[in-house]
């Protein structure tokens, strides 16, 4: 079936001499993958709508199995990103992570607004870490591991203080924060923006002012997290990690 589809390009591996097949995500259809013939050669018109963070409109068949790119306009570049070594790990980071938690031609317009509101933000902005984890939180629920950030996981009472579990995926009130030993102590704060971070969309927020011992914590929060229930290894991550060390 010849369709059109507007996605954005999380990866690309060569295929064959001359071939690149393009994983894309779109709105319409989801996650899929597709053959753009002749996109390494340096004059091919395929060649700038198939590169990573592209957003284009693609005409192309849709089959069970690989579909082919019969043409393709960019309707956004998100240049700057690739212009910007800094900017590319985070874009690499949440094109990636989309890649490795979704499944192929599942669609989901909420979490594909969410992706494009987080490229747009890294795109404009200098510190996109906390977009990024609210990002990747909806993630989590979406691939069917999000922790618990509403309430207490076991008995789910509200009241702060919280304590974050990875053994119990997700917050431990006072009473049950015995159950988990290893339970890290959050400040009131960082538990108040893991609910946020869970449940407000990016376009809701305007500016973002969290202390740097915060944005920290949150990371290796979630990281530790992730390497407990993820199970995909992330090699975007592990580079954004050496940048950081190096600011």
């Amino acid at each position: 079936m010849l369709e059109k589809i507007q996605g954005i390009v999380l990866k690309t591996r060569d295929y064959g001499e001359t071939h690149k097949i393009v994983t894309i995500y779109s709105k319409k259809i989801g996650k899929l993958s597709a053959i753009a013939k002749g996109a390494k050669k340096p004059k091919s018109r395929m060649a700038a709508v198939t590169q990573p963070f592209i957003y284009a409109e693609f005409l192309m068949y849709i089959n069970k199995g690989l579909s082919t790119i019969q043409q393709g306009e960019i309707l956004y570049s998100f240049r700057s990103i690739r212009e910007d070594i800094i900017k590319t790990a985070y874009a690499a980071y949440a094109v990636e992570l989309t890649d490795k938690l979704l499944d192929d031609k599942q669609p989901d317009p909420f979490i594909f607004d969410q992706l494009y509101q987080t490229m747009s933000w890294i795109e404009k902005e200098e510190d996109a870490r906390i977009p990024l984890m609210m990002f990747e939180i909806k993630l989590y629920k979406k691939g069917g591991f999000a922790p618990t950030l509403a309430y207490c996981s076991n008995c789910k009472q509200r009241h702060l203080p919280f304590a974050f579990s990875i053994k119990e995926a997700g917050l431990l009130c006072s009473s049950c924060r015995s159950m988990d030993l290893q339970a890290v102590l959050l400040p009131d704060a960082v538990a108040k923006l893991l609910h946020i971070f869970s449940t407000v969309e990016l376009k809701q927020v305007t500016s973002i002012s969290v202390k740097e011992e915060n944005k920290q914590l949150l990371r290796q929060l979630l990281d530790n997290y992730y390497d407990y229930y993820g199970g995909y290894f992330l090699k975007s991550r592990k580079f954004l990690r050496q940048l950081n060390s190096l600011k």
